[in-house]
């Protein structure tokens, strides 16, 4: 169980953050409507979006049906997740998978509570945007998934030699 704690720390952290992070944008700051934003850097505005599928906003859930059932499929997939965390030998790959478990549980709540994942973070170079307006629960999906897939591709671990353990 101490293995699972870190892993579910991340994942406390990151939805706490995302969902302070939506309230601030949609409350305080009043960017809470289609076209509402607010420029914070040149490269970098607050700019308000429903999100209604997933990723790249394929599975569009225009219908409640749809809605509960992107609900479950994405609930299915955080359940997956927390399985595998609780599982993992690694710390480094316990907190990549508490980064995805907890970016899935506050997109989860939006799709819940309002029915739609609220996004805003609209990164821009000019007119090029390299990437969709995104949230906090995005990019720590997206960090996540990034972590275990370098981890998984590029990053071997030593293997015992078994000639250093014969014994002469």
């Amino acid at each position: 169980m101490t293995r699972l704690r870190a892993g579910l720390l991340v994942a406390a952290v990151v939805f706490v953050v995302d969902q302070l992070v939506k309230w601030v944008v949609t409350g305080p700051m009043g960017i809470d409507f289609l076209g509402a934003y607010k420029t914070i850097l040149p490269v970098f505005d607050l700019r308000y979006t429903r999100n209604e599928g997933v990723s790249l906003g394929m599975l569009r859930a225009e219908t409640e049906t749809m809605r509960w059932l992107l609900v479950a499929f994405t609930g299915a997939i955080a359940i997956g997740v927390a399985v595998w965390m609780s599982r993992e030998e690694k710390a480094v790959d316990r907190a990549a998978l508490g980064l995805v478990l907890g970016g899935a549980i506050g997109n989860i709540v939006d799709r819940i509570r309002l029915g739609y994942v609220v996004d805003f973070a609209d990164l821009h170079f000019g007119e090029w945007r390299p990437f969709l307006v995104f949230n906090v629960a995005d990019a720590a999906i997206t960090i996540g998934v990034l972590i275990l897939l370098v981890r998984a591709l590029l990053i071997r671990e030593k293997r015992p030699d078994p000639s250093e353990n014969v014994h002469a």
